[in-house]
Parts: C-alpha cells; structure tokens; sequence
C-alpha cells in the first residue's frame, strides 16, 4: 500500500514539472557545452572540439526531453552573446556562419540519442556505440549540408564531414562510457533518461 501511494505522489509531482534537480542538471549540462567549446583543434572552417560529445551525453543521462532542453540553454547563452561557443564566440553571426548547420543539429542529435537511452538502447554496449554514431552522423550531416551551401557539397564534405569520423566514433565510445560512469556514481540519472 505504501509503495502504491509512493508511485502516484511520484507521478503527480511529475505532473507538476520538472524538479529542482532536473532543471539543475540541465543547466550543469548546459555548462558542460560550454566548457567543451574550449577544448578544439582549430580548423577551417569548422573546429574539432568536445562539444558533440557533451550534447550526446546530455541526451544519454537526461532523456531526449531535458536533453534537448539542457541544449537549447546552451544555445540560448550563445544567442545572447555569452562567448559559450569555441573560440569563444557568441552572438549572431555563429548561428549565420559555417558552423550554423552544427548548431541546429545540437538539439536534434541530443533528442535523438535521449530517445535511444529511454528505450534502452544505450545500455548494450554495440547497440549504443551504433545509436551513438548515427548521432554523431546526422550532427555531421546537418553541418556539412548547411557548409554546401556556401563551398559546394565536395568541398563541404572534405571539410566538414570526413575529418570528423574518427572523432565521431571515439567521442561516441567516450560518451557511452561516460555515462556508464555516472549511472554507476547516481543511480537515479538512469530514471532521467
């Protein structure tokens, strides 16, 4: 009987909004992002940094829906100028440059692996490595589209795309063990995701 009241106090505060610590850890991942950007390879036209990573693992620990929210703030503090980006850029023209198509893509493959992690997926560790990487390849995808327009799709795709694969596949593996780790330090992410 106790169990029973506990699981439907559960799902009305549920019902109320999100907790204080959902809202918190969207935020620590929100500043993950951030520091992220300051770990990259300059390149041109687009920099190698960790930030994919970071959006991937927000969506791996806290669901496709605080995942792409914890993404959107990052966003948001780009978008108003913080220099949150690598490089430290921040403002407009970020989100009109090269690596706009990047941006946009944050959101989407933080929702898509979020999605894979409710699911399960994320669990076994082939199955996640794969969700990881077809991540990481629309991430890839979406940015090189947008750099086509300005540079050509051959072009776009020697500078945007292929120099990120093996970057893609070890942040991948980075990410599920990762995330590995915290569910092992705070078994209650996993009710997150």
């Amino acid at each position: 009987m106790r169990r029973k009241r506990r699981r439907d106090l559960r799902r009305i505060m549920d019902a109320r909004g999100p907790s204080l610590t959902t809202l918190g850890l969207a935020l620590v991942f929100a500043g993950l992002m951030a520091l992220s950007a300051r770990f990259d390879i300059p390149m041109h036209p687009v920099p190698m940094t960790m930030q994919s990573w970071a959006v991937l693992l927000a969506g791996a620990v806290l669901g496709a829906r605080w995942g792409v929210a914890a993404v959107l703030v990052y966003l948001a503090a780009a978008l108003i100028g913080l220099p949150v980006l690598s490089d430290g850029a921040g403002g407009l023209s970020p989100f009109a440059g090269p690596t706009a198509g990047y941006l946009v893509a944050f959101p989407i493959a933080a929702g898509l692996t979020g999605a894979a992690a409710s699911r399960g997926l994320l669990d076994r560790p082939v199955a996640g490595l794969a969700v990881l990487f077809v991540a990481h390849l629309v991430l890839l995808g979406l940015g090189a589209a947008w750099l086509a327009r300005a540079m050509g799709l051959e072009a776009a795709l020697a500078a945007g795309f292929t120099p990120f694969l093996i970057g893609a596949a070890v942040k991948s593996g980075l990410v599920l063990a990762t995330r590995q780790g915290l569910l092992k330090l705070w078994p209650a992410l996993r009710l997150r995701s």
